[in-house]
């Protein structure tokens, strides 16, 4: 907002106290309200002002200390001084506006989670199916993410995250969960519908609770330790009512909750203290567990199973396959990346609700995308896991 105005030579004093919702002044001799002039350090020093005045900046209200005055900095200045002065002025809907901006940009960035991450376990479940290596499929996906990451860091797009040493040594531990978690739900959902493995993944409160108390001796209060019945009763009778169980892609979900548990929590240690960004920090996560993951992946399947593997899947789908390959390992770092990125802008509390309402869109589009057969039954084991894992977030807090 800019402002101006010709001063009469009269004199405003700094300690004129402002009401909490006045708005600006708007008597005939002057739009400005009490100008303070902070140069000197002197509490009751008045100023004057014969010139034109600009607006330059505001900030919210403040206590002075040694002094029971509500007041608002602005920051303006005058028409021939590059020197800004201090003025008290207020704009009652600015925080108002601010507040609206920052919901919306929430808002986009869930919007936009949920929807990358719908689209990714699309592509994946069709990848795994026609290509069953879930160890490099897992690898692509991380090494897609590493990529984007570096050409954007070398062409400045994105700002380089400034590391040292002990960085990635904190990290190192979060990479090694985070490739096991990785590697785990991948080969779940090789062997699994979708559906049954993100109603599966819906358990990993109950796991981040038991972790927590016999391991880091961590108390809960009791809501916390009652929310647990509904998401390990859901859990359980989904699994005892699914149509294509399979022990293999059951236990590989089980698996995943537990390392993404033991990942968040090295992940908090990590990051206290630590100037990384949500988007950077995922990047470095990224490129360690590609280094980590790799020689796994070459020992357990091998560049000669992926080969002919390939072959196979490319005659039975056709040169699609490979843009499904590409489609889904970028749609994995984006969905990943738009998370971490959310996370900076929203509590813990938003974060859980919202990754509760992004697996029941997977759930529901994954069941419709791929026709898969549910029992009612099923259906409500899953409702079930779904309502606990809510109730969990509400009675963390």
């Amino acid at each position: 907002m800019i402002s101006s105005v010709k001063h009469a030579p009269t004199s405003f004093t700094s300690i004129d106290l402002l009401p909490r919702k006045r708005t600006i002044p708007r008597q005939k001799f002057s739009p400005l309200p009490t100008i303070k002039n902070v140069h000197n350090g002197f509490k009751a020093q008045s100023f004057a002002s014969q010139k034109p005045l600009h607006v330059a900046s505001v900030k919210n209200f403040r206590i002075s200390k040694g002094a029971e005055k509500r007041v608002t900095e602005c920051k303006a200045y005058e028409a021939d001084r590059s020197r800004p002065l201090d003025i008290n002025i207020e704009f009652p809907d600015e925080e108002a506006r601010l507040e609206a901006a920052k919901r919306i940009k929430i808002g986009i960035y869930f919007a936009t989670w949920w929807a990358l991450n719908v689209v990714f376990n699309i592509y994946n479940k069709k990848v795994l199916n026609a290509f069953p290596f879930p160890w490099l499929t897992s690898t692509l996906s991380l090494a897609a993410g590493s990529l984007m990451m570096l050409i954007s860091w070398a062409t400045r797009v994105a700002d380089a995250p400034k590391t040292d040493f002990e960085f990635w040594k904190t990290l190192f531990p979060v990479a090694v969960a985070h490739t096991i978690g990785h590697v785990a739900a991948t080969v779940s959902m090789s062997k699994v519908a979708v559906s049954f493995t993100h109603i599966i993944k819906s358990g990993e409160p109950a796991f981040s609770v038991l972790v927590s108390r016999f391991l880091l001796g961590e108390a809960f209060p009791m809501p916390v330790y009652l929310s647990l019945l509904p998401i390990i009763g859901g859990c359980a009778l989904s699994a005892v009512t699914e149509l294509n169980f399979n022990m293999t892609g059951f236990m590989g979900a089980m698996i995943s909750n537990l390392a993404f548990v033991f990942r968040n929590i090295f992940s908090k240690k990590g990051m206290k203290g630590n100037s990384v960004s949500g988007m950077n920090y995922y990047a470095c996560l990224s490129i360690l567990s590609l280094l980590i993951l790799t020689p796994f992946a070459i020992a357990v399947e091998g560049p000669q199973l992926w080969a002919a593997g390939w072959q196979k899947a490319v005659a039975q789908i056709g040169p699609n396959f490979a843009w499904w390959v590409v489609a889904q390992s970028v749609f994995y770092h984006l969905y990943n990346q738009v998370s971490y990125m959310s996370l900076d802008q929203i509590s813990p509390l938003t974060f859980s609700i919202g990754n509760t309402m992004k697996r029941i869109s997977v759930i529901v589009s994954s069941i419709i995308i791929f026709h898969t057969p549910v029992q009612p039954i099923n259906a409500l084991g899953a409702a079930i896991a779904i309502l606990g894992t809510f109730l969990y977030s509400q009675a963390k807090q």
